[in-house]
């Protein structure tokens, strides 16, 4: 089966459904249109033989989709369900009923009624009604009253009638609105009679009731309307002594509309210039009998001027319409010679390239001498001799108020004239006088608003009075001394003492006014004042700086800003401060003031600072400056730097100190401990061998004899020797003169002797006496060491009176000599005499070896050492 089969069966089921639904249910309303907002009841009732009955449990009421709260319903004995529903306020204008069963699962409906609630009409207003005798209609409109949200018909009723509609006679068709003319109608001519009286009105009509509009009683020749005129050009009436068109006067025609030339009319005119909406109305001006055309001359017009004309009619002198406005008639009228008075001002200004010529700004204003203006359509300039030669070519010829031109410096005079197609105004003589009157005694301004300025001047007195004074005003220049060039006017009253300036006045901006009398044969010197017709706060506020901060203070510093132009100098300083709670403090400085200190502050506390700049005209706040004071002063901070510093030093010497104790190896390279020659390790040096020098001293050491740390060779003043020395010549012969070396015994590789006692020998002093002579005249040579009580040699007795080494012993090399006894009691003062060497001079001593000692010439030739 194909688709197009199911939806058909589909339909025609629907179909059968709905129509038996249809014969189940029935609705009744007490209206079927009410007003609005008033109350409505309805019945439904459902027919027992309805095949949903079985299944439905009540009735259910719906206004569109919204379901309604129960009404009464019940069951008659035959079956038949009822249900009866009032609703009391019905504020929709248009809306459905639905009377509904509820089955299980669903709401079916079963009927539905269509509401309607709205006003009944008012009475239509402004009912009137025109002849066109073009179309013959008789045409009627009117103004509708408040829409009534309902069907309203409006229907035109007449009738023809008698006298002054006192009794009707027939009545005429029902004219009724034909569609998109809801508020007019039209009657044809063939209904009616021309001449005779109508009965006529409006009623408009509804379901809740109708409403007539005034009744007319019209002629229809009474509210004709007639057809607009045509209007054109006449020929221009010429001027009796020129035989040219009267200047500022336009000549008409007309003529009358074909349907109404066998009617009586009287028209006007109106006029505009092109480009603007105002159109002027000149009263009617004539009437036209049977005449078919007709004239008329528009006057009083700009001389020169473009004007567009329109014209209408109305009956006359019958009752009737204005007829439409005519098409438009643009025409021009007649120029005529300027008639202007020129207010003239000028500035004079000598060449730096050539003394001997002037440049001359020409500035004027044509001022009207009749309220008739002519067009004007440029200047000339021409020099003082035009008047002679009447030849002589312009300076200037300009469109502009303004003309520029140089002239010989002997030359005071040129002539000004304003021109147009017709001809030229009566010359203006201008005479360039020199600054040689008496100026202003003073000038004073004030602002009436802030588009204009108040100047007043006063006169010296028991000078004469000026004919006229030049006020001009301009944008202050930035050199005082620089003329203004911007506006001017003329104030021609001589007695005047002020006047007030309108003209480009613009409020926050500086104004140079200068004002200048004119006499009849000179000009005083300008005199000038700056002034604002308003100012303006100040546009940037100070930079705040913070320059110090202590505990409770804090000194802070601005620097005002520039002057600036439309602003009137900053007359006050407010600093605001707050801390972290919120408290604000406020306090105002000298006007003068680029400083301030805040005190009263708390110490190691957070505060926002700004500044707020005011003058006569407003206020500026500055940004906000951040600050922290200290927990100390300054000068209790460089006091706890001196004491952290000291305290750090000391620390520091202490632990060096520490340091250096515990550290053999530092210690010894501060305060070396020089060793005991006894116990030194100088045997291990190796004495310097000076060239020519050999030097065999191997049979010579002592395995035990200790080494010396130190040698220091002393020269002594000659003396006699002590008591306490003792020896034969022989001995004292046998010294050197002076020791020169002296080479250490020991083996160098050997560990170094621990002497018995705890005195560390420090130093050994050699000692050469040239001027000492022992008891047998021979000199002698002193060796002696000192601060020390231990002896030379580990293994001899404490402190022996000679010093006994093996080399110096008369015994052969390698055996040991006893020291003498005598020479242990000279220990007292820790010295020991060395005894000249028999086997070898004391250049044998290695550690003597690197010494320098004066004398030591005949050491060698004396002794041998192999």
């Amino acid at each position: 089966m194909w688709p197009g089969t199911w939806n058909l069966l589909g339909m025609i089921l629907l179909f059968q459904f709905s129509k038996g639904l249809q014969d189940c249910a029935g609705i009744s309303l007490s209206a079927s249109v009410i007003p609005l907002g008033a109350s409505i009841t309805a019945s439904c009732t459902i027919n027992p033989n309805c095949t949903l009955t079985a299944e439905a449990t009540r009735i259910v009421w719906r206004l569109d989709l919204e379901q309604l709260p129960e009404g009464w319903q019940h069951q008659r004995e035959d079956g038949t369900l009822e249900s009866n529903i009032t609703l009391p306020h019905l504020n929709r204008t248009h809306a459905m009923l639905s009377c509904c069963l509820l089955l299980p699962g669903t709401l079916q409906v079963i009927e539905q009624a269509e509401l309607q609630a709205g006003y009944p009409p008012q009475p239509p207003s402004n009912f009137s009604c025109i002849m066109n005798l073009t179309a013959q209609v008789l045409t009627c409109q009117w103004k509708a009253g408040p829409s009534t949200h309902l069907t309203t018909i409006f229907t035109v009723k007449s009738y023809k009638s008698k006298g002054n509609c006192q009794s009707r006679e027939e009545p005429i068709l029902d004219c009724v609105p034909r569609d998109g003319e809801e508020n007019q109608c039209s009657i044809p001519r063939s209904q009616f009679h021309m001449y005779q009286k109508i009965e006529i009105w409006v009623k408009a009509e509804n379901a809740l009731g109708k409403a007539e509009s005034p009744h007319l009683c019209i002629n229809p020749m009474d509210v004709v309307k007639l057809e607009p005129p045509i209007l054109q050009a006449a020929k221009a009436r010429l001027d009796p002594g020129t035989s040219l068109p009267q200047p500022g006067c336009l000549q008409l025609q007309w003529k009358k509309a074909r349907q109404n030339k066998h009617l009586e009319q009287t028209c006007e005119l109106r006029y505009q210039h092109p480009g603007e909406l105002a159109w002027v109305q000149v009263s009617p001006f004539s009437s036209l009998g049977p005449q078919y055309e007709g004239e008329h001359s528009l006057c009083g017009l700009h001389f020169g001027t473009h004007y567009v004309v329109q014209m209408r009619c109305i009956r006359w002198p019958m009752s009737g319409h204005w007829s439409d406005w005519s098409s438009s008639l643009e025409l021009t009228t007649r120029e005529w010679p300027p008639k202007v008075r020129l207010d003239v001002w000028w500035r004079r200004r000598v060449q730096k390239l050539d003394a001997t010529m002037t440049d001359i700004q020409l500035l004027w204003k044509p001022v009207p001498t009749e309220e008739i203006n002519s067009q004007i359509q440029g200047y000339l300039v021409f020099p003082i001799s035009r008047k002679q030669d009447g030849a002589s070519p312009p300076l200037c010829n300009t469109t502009e108020l303004s003309c520029v031109f140089q002239l010989p410096e002997r030359v005071q005079e040129v002539v000004l004239t304003a021109y147009n197609t017709a001809g030229e105004s009566p010359p203006t003589t201008v005479v360039f006088w020199e600054c040689e009157g008496s100026s202003v005694s003073s000038i004073h301004t004030s602002a009436p608003d802030a588009h204009s300025l108040w100047v007043a001047w006063e006169h010296p007195p028991g000078q004469p009075l000026p004919r006229a004074y030049v006020i001009e005003w301009c944008l202050a220049p930035v050199q005082p001394e620089v003329d203004c060039d911007g506006n001017w006017k003329i104030e021609s009253n001589g007695s005047s003492t002020g006047t007030l300036l309108d003209g480009n006045i613009m409020p926050f901006q500086l104004y140079k006014i200068t004002v200048s009398p004119l006499y009849h044969d000179a000009k005083g010197c300008p005199q000038y004042i700056y002034a604002y017709s308003q100012e303006k706060g100040p546009s940037h506020a100070p930079k705040l700086k913070l320059m110090q901060i202590g505990r409770t203070w804090a000194e802070l510093e601005w620097e005002p800003g520039a002057p600036e132009l439309g602003k009137s100098p900053i007359n006050q300083y407010t600093v605001f401060w707050t801390n972290t709670h919120d408290e604000r403090s406020i306090t105002i400085p000298n006007a003068s003031s680029r400083s301030y200190i805040l005190h009263g502050l708390a110490p190691t506390s957070m505060y926002h600072v700004h500044l707020m700049a005011s003058n006569q005209a407003g206020s500026i706040n500055s940004t906000d400056l951040t600050l922290m004071t200290t927990a100390f002063e300054e000068k209790d901070t460089s006091v706890l730097w001196i004491l952290s510093i000291l305290f750090s030093v000391m620390i520091f010497c202490i632990i060096t100190l520490v340091c250096l104790y515990k550290n053999h190896k530092m210690k010894n390279q501060i305060w070396p401990n020089v060793p005991d020659p006894a116990h030194s390790s100088l045997g291990q040096w190796v004495p310097t061998i000076f060239p020519g020098e050999i030097i065999h001293l191997s049979s010579l050491r002592d395995p035990g004899m200790p080494p010396v740390s130190k040698i220091i060779v002393l020269k002594e003043e000659e003396k006699k020797p002590p008591p306490q020395t003792t020896g034969t010549d022989e001995e004292a012969k046998n010294l050197p003169h002076l020791v020169q070396a002296y080479i250490l015994q020991g083996d160098p590789f050997l560990p170094e002797p621990h002497p018995n006692s705890n005195d560390p020998i420090q130093y050994g002093k050699v000692m050469g006496n040239q001027g000492y002579q022992s008891q047998h005249g021979s000199p002698a040579g002193l060796y002696l060491r000192t601060d020390s009580t231990q002896p030379l040699l580990a293994d001899l007795t404490p402190s022996p009176k000679l010093y006994e080494n093996m080399w110096f012993q008369r015994s052969p090399i390698g055996s040991r000599v006893p020291s003498s006894q005598g020479f242990e009691e000279e220990n007292s003062d820790d010295s020991a005499f060395l005894p000249h060497c028999p086997q070898g001079p004391l250049l044998d001593f290695p550690l003597l070896q690197g010494l320098r000692i004066e004398g030591d010439e005949g050491l060698d030739s004396i002794y041998n050492p192999l």
